[in-house]
């Protein structure tokens, strides 16, 4: 029986290997937006080399997609199915929890298109929004 990961990857055209089975199986269980330092402190053995070309594949192949939340660190999340190497069709909004610095994408919630003056061509569109977390606005709330 194929695993997941190994699923996502076939669908995608990608060859097989071990280190990208336990990186999308890392983005699988996370819940959450990943930077290059949380996947290398999560995968052991891992060569920065390796992990940063693994994570462009990923994002070229349509796997996953680059979840911009407002802060210097560049974080990934998977994609929806839908998403190939010639289109990511996540116009989802990120949010950014300032509180656990968690970032998640809400993936029903999608960003407004915006009709712009004649000339102007857009090619991406981000949407952040800040604020507290389910998990973190729960903790708040305990006595």
């Amino acid at each position: 029986m194929m695993s997941a990961a190994e699923q996502i990857l076939r669908n995608h055209g990608l060859r097989i290997t071990q280190f990208r089975m336990d990186t999308v199986q890392l983005f699988l269980l996370a819940g959450k937006a990943l930077s290059s330092a949380d996947v290398e402190a999560s995968l052991r053995d891992s060569d920065r080399i390796t992990l940063y070309r693994t994570l462009k594949t990923l994002e070229d192949k349509g796997v996953i997609h680059k979840a911009i939340d407002g802060t210097q660190v560049i974080k990934y999340a998977l994609c929806e199915s839908s998403c190939d190497e010639h289109h990511h069709h996540d116009k989802h909004i990120h949010f950014h929890c300032t509180r656990c610095e968690n970032t998640v994408c809400l993936d029903h919630v999608f960003v407004p298109d915006v009709t712009l003056p004649a000339g102007f061509v857009a090619t991406e569109a981000h949407m952040i929004v800040n604020g507290v977390c389910e998990s973190c606005n729960r903790r708040m709330l305990l006595p």
